[in-house]
């Protein structure tokens, strides 16, 4: 029995310790967008691995929404070890009239760009071939391109879902039009919408019916000043059953301070905003206040910021709300979310929100039933409301991460 578990041992620890060292270019795919499968089965001469101290380049993707709906990409070409002189950054753009195999196709490309100066350094100049297009019409004058549109893109959106069984059914119907315009000097957004949720409980022979309906249009117009500064308006109209409301507007002017320059937005920001206007609200049930209607005056102090590095990623936000014509009723509310490597194969996660709401002026008077607790048809008071996730990983084996096996889906 001794001599069998022995040998087991010995043919455990050569199957463990016995890796040919590969001569690929050792790649850490540091993206949350990409196609992960996709990559690894479209790019030769590398051997992917999960740790970035063991890469010889560290693939760091960070992006940011663009103004036509698509996503703009940057790419950092960190060299790591007999590479940590290599350091590159390439960035491109899709669009939302690409496919997913548009996109994923795109990004490979962008990567074997970057990496053609770490195959060279490593030898593996043998599968290397470079293209370049020549420029037709040479001896004409390059002509600018025209955008017909003007940078404005329009996006129309249905969507609906039916669920249910024998004694319960729900379903939900949303509509929305949306139309931008997004340049270096301004952002200008539209937004419509209309939804429906109904939710259907059968009791005894009888039905009881739960309907939340809203309308809303929102619109913004944003002006850049300088690389620190911007100002806007932000204005919107609609109606809630579940905030009790029939009608009600708002225009709120705000200025925005980044202690940052905007253009690295994508990898850190710290800003301080103000928005200062008026609201009004048009009750469907007269509010624990006695009013039907009203308007009033409020302002919102906001700081938020966050880091997106090779490490991981921080977030968070502190904002401030508070009406003017009575300073007790205001909110306070927290936000912060982390994902960060810790050490070798060890990351966590950490997201919550809290707030202590104190400024629920839209709250109906009178009782509110068993029923309307169970279905939430209205919204109820709450001095507080808070949200917590906690999470980590930690894995160790194999650093070695290439092949793909796609049987069974996992």
């Amino acid at each position: 029995m001794l001599k069998k578990t022995t040998l087991l041992f010995l043919v455990l620890s050569m199957q463990l310790f016995s890796q040919e060292k590969s001569n690929d270019l050792k790649v850490f795919l540091d993206c949350n967008r990409c196609d992960i499968t996709f990559i690894k089965q479209n790019l030769p001469d590398v051997e992917f691995v999960r740790d970035q101290n063991f890469a010889d380049v560290h693939l760091f993707f960070t992006n940011q929404r663009n103004g036509s709906g698509g996503i703009a990409y940057e790419i950092e070409f960190i060299g790591k070890n007999d590479f940590k002189d290599f350091q590159d950054t390439l960035k491109f753009s899709t669009d939302t009239n690409m496919t997913r195999d548009d996109i994923r196709q795109r990004t490979l490309k962008f990567i074997k760009l970057g990496l053609v100066r770490f195959w060279v350094k490593l030898g593996k100049t043998d599968n290397i071939s470079i293209t370049i297009k020549s420029p037709e019409n040479t001896n004409k004058e390059e002509t600018e391109k025209k955008d017909p549109w003007n940078y404005w893109v329009f996006n129309l959106g249905a969507r609906g879902w039916f669920n249910g069984q024998e004694s319960n059914k729900f379903s939900n119907i949303n509509f929305n039009v949306s139309a931008k315009r997004v340049t270096e000097k301004s952002k200008f957004s539209f937004r419509l919408g209309v939804s429906e949720n109904k939710s259907t409980f059968s009791f005894d022979g009888e039905d009881i019916v739960s309907i939340q309906s809203s309308k809303y249009l929102n619109t913004s117009d944003v002006i850049s000043l300088n690389d620190h500064w911007s100002v806007g308006a932000f204005a919107s109209l609609g109606s809630s059953v579940f905030s009790n409301k029939d009608f009600y507007w708002s225009l709120r002017p705000a200025i925005e301070y980044n202690f940052f320059k905007y253009s690295e937005s994508s990898k850190k920001q710290l800003t301080l905003s103000y928005r200062n206007g008026v609201v009004f609200n048009d009750y469907i049930e007269s509010t624990l206040f006695g009013e039907t209607k009203e308007s009033l005056w409020e302002h919102e102090l906001s700081l938020g910021g966050s880091v997106n590095q090779k490490w991981g990623s921080i977030s968070g936000e502190a904002s401030y709300e508070q009406y003017l014509h009575d300073t007790s009723l205001n909110s306070l509310s927290f936000y912060m979310g982390t994902n960060v490597r810790l050490f070798k194969g060890f990351s966590m996660n950490l997201n919550g929100s809290y707030s202590i709401t104190r400024n629920q002026i839209e709250l109906p008077a009178g009782d509110v039933s068993l029923e309307e607790l169970l279905l939430q048809q209205q919204q109820l008071k709450s001095g507080y409301n808070y949200f917590v996730s906690v999470g980590f990983s930690y894995s160790f084996g194999s650093i070695y991460n290439t092949i793909v096996n796609p049987r069974f889906n996992f």
